[in-house]
């Protein structure tokens, strides 16, 4: 039987450093959130020019450098890649798509949610859709193939770049742009968003939490180790919201959010069904990736080009809603998704001769 201690207590710090992030400085309901702030990395590189949401999140390099640091002392670290890598970048693209249409990562929903945002709660029913569509992918035996051991210099490039994003935002170069309005401009202090960071890297390595997983284990296996987690990071943030009277329940005056109840349904759909077909929510992506896997690197990569492409091309959503262009540009996502689980899914019926066993097809 799991102990289910240490993923309790982990999902139950990362909703109380969530709200403590935001006492420091860091956006309404926004703690935590990978995609926002992978999205808010990109525009401080220069990805994008949306001048509100550029800023190197040292939250972010904490994360990865945090498991990293902890899958070293733990041996866990091993250099692992080569599957399906074009493949993972593109879903990790799609993930970040479906996400900047809802405004949101999986974490920041749950966060939302407990900040009293009911728009959040009309994504909760997309996001558990989209990982039903996924698990019946895995039951037909959808599986993107073994990673393989890689040198040992494969897996230390996500770890490395995370060090090197980390000193530019203590460098501060010209080349490097920082949001001096917006949710960009908000942020709590370095320090403390790097501790944080750090903190919540090693608590996920050590109890593999994963939004996605937490989902998909419940509905293919019935089993609610991983859902404990997410259950006590959700209840710890809703107490912390209430007794700092952060707690404004409603659908409208929400921070950095839109009332466009199927979008939000839809772009949390993607979100989930991409991060089934990848392996893991975002969270999940990075931290694999301070374990060394090459795989979850390009994952994160390609999260990176989609808020580059969603904000280049004007289909971010924004508090106004969804664009013409974000709106079309969910339907063809959709289609896409589906064309590479049936496709995936036939290729490894057609190699294998029969279906995989979902417990053989899920990674990480």
């Amino acid at each position: 039987m799991k102990e289910k201690y240490p993923i309790i207590m982990a999902g139950a710090l990362f909703g109380a450093m969530a709200v403590f992030l935001v006492l420091q400085g860091n956006p309404a309901n926004m703690g935590f959130c990978i995609a926002c702030f992978l999205r808010d990395i990109a525009g401080g590189l220069g990805l994008h020019r949306a001048a509100v949401v550029q800023y190197l999140r040292p939250e972010i390099m904490g994360l990865v450098l945090g498991a990293f640091l902890c899958a070293l002392k733990f041996r866990e670290f091993k250099s692992r890649g080569g599957s399906s890598v074009l493949l993972r970048f593109t879903l990790g693209a799609f993930m970040m798509m479906g996400a900047l249409i809802f405004l949101g990562c999986p974490l920041r929903m749950l966060l939302r949610i407990g900040g009293g945002d009911f728009n959040a709660l009309i994504a909760l029913p997309g996001y558990v859709f989209g990982i039903w569509v996924g698990t019946l992918f895995l039951k037909q035996g959808y599986t993107l193939g073994q990673a393989t051991e890689q040198p040992r210099a494969n897996g230390l490039v996500g770890p490395v770049l995370s060090l090197g994003l980390l000193l530019l935002v203590f460098i501060a170069p010209a080349f490097i742009f920082f949001s001096t309005e917006g949710p960009g401009s908000m942020r709590a202090p370095l320090f403390i968003s790097l501790v944080a960071g750090l903190l919540g890297g090693v608590l996920a390595q050590r109890s593999r939490l994963c939004t996605m997983g937490a989902f998909r284990d419940l509905l293919l296996f019935r089993d609610y180790h991983l859902f404990s987690g997410i259950a006590a990071l959700f209840v710890i943030a809703l107490a912390g919201n209430l007794a700092y009277g952060f707690f404004n329940p409603g659908f409208s005056g929400q921070p950095v959010a839109h009332t466009q109840a199927i979008w939000n349904f839809l772009g949390m759909g993607i979100v989930g069904l991409a991060a089934v077909l990848a392996g893991g929510c975002p969270l999940r992506q990075l931290i694999l990736t301070g374990e060394g896997n090459g795989d979850a690197f390009a994952t994160i990569l390609g999260t990176v080009f989609g808020a580059a492409i969603m904000h280049n091309f004007s289909w971010a959503a924004s508090a106004n809603g969804v664009t013409a262009g974000g709106q079309a540009m969910v339907v063809a996502v959709w289609v896409l998704l589906l064309a590479i689980g049936f496709a995936v899914t036939r290729k490894a019926v057609k190699d294998t001769g029969k279906k995989a066993a979902p417990s053989s097809v899920i990674q990480g």
